[in-house]
């Protein structure tokens, strides 16, 4: 299989099972248009994110990784009258972008967004008293993720559901002495993942328009 044929294959889907309406497309757009990397989840990514939140019926959901608010808006379009997404974006100017894209989609009002560090935001996030989140979904800097997920089990309920995506990384995930900082972060988050005794997990390998990669999806004990 070549590229060509992810590409081809994820094209045949998404153009009968996903279509994108002017918000999606002007958030995929943007990222372009204002010089912002190809981070952001696939289209299929997006629409597979979005029914795992509501298939969980989540009410509170938290992203770290914003980008240019694409996968948030498919997490904010699954969410129940009332609900709720905190977003946290490290980089002021994908932050911006990400908010105007967000306000394109008639979200705002459901969105709360935060920029700057997610190990110095996290910890104030459930302060005592408030909801806990239904569901994680994880996609920022590879050496932090083992410390995000520290904290997405602290945030968390009992029954919820942590999504952490990026972890195959081309393969690399697999090498031991991998110099990369990310493939060693993924590496010890997959470790700990192994020792936790609260969650059931598993990681699934992808391949598609975003290359060849994958995700774990991993569920708290109720």
């Amino acid at each position: 299989m070549t590229q060509e044929q992810w590409n081809a294959v994820d094209d045949y889907f998404n153009g009968l099972l996903v279509p994108e309406d002017d918000a999606l497309s002007a958030a995929a757009e943007a990222n372009i248009e204002f010089g912002l990397p190809d981070l952001a989840v696939s289209p299929g990514q997006g629409k597979l994110l979005h029914l795992l939140a509501r298939i969980h019926g989540a009410r509170r959901i938290l992203e770290i990784g914003t980008f240019g608010g694409y996968s948030s808006i498919w997490l904010g379009r699954a969410l129940p009258p009332g609900g709720r997404l905190v977003t946290i974006e490290w980089e002021e100017s994908f932050a911006k972008v990400a908010a105007a894209n967000i306000e394109r989609a008639g979200l705002t009002d459901a969105v709360e967004q935060h920029v700057g560090r997610a190990l110095d935001i996290l910890p104030g996030l459930c302060p005592a008293g408030s909801d806990p989140f239904d569901m994680v979904f994880i996609d920022a800097n590879k050496p932090d993720i083992p410390a995000y997920f520290a904290w997405a089990l602290k945030l968390s309920r009992p029954g919820g559901v942590v999504v952490v995506d990026n972890v195959v990384l081309g393969g690399a995930v697999t090498d031991p002495a991998h110099p990369d900082r990310g493939v060693q972060g993924v590496r010890r988050f997959h470790e700990l993942l192994a020792d936790e005794p609260r969650v059931s997990a598993t990681s699934v390998q992808t391949v598609g328009v975003k290359g060849y990669d994958g995700f774990t999806l991993a569920l708290i004990a109720s």
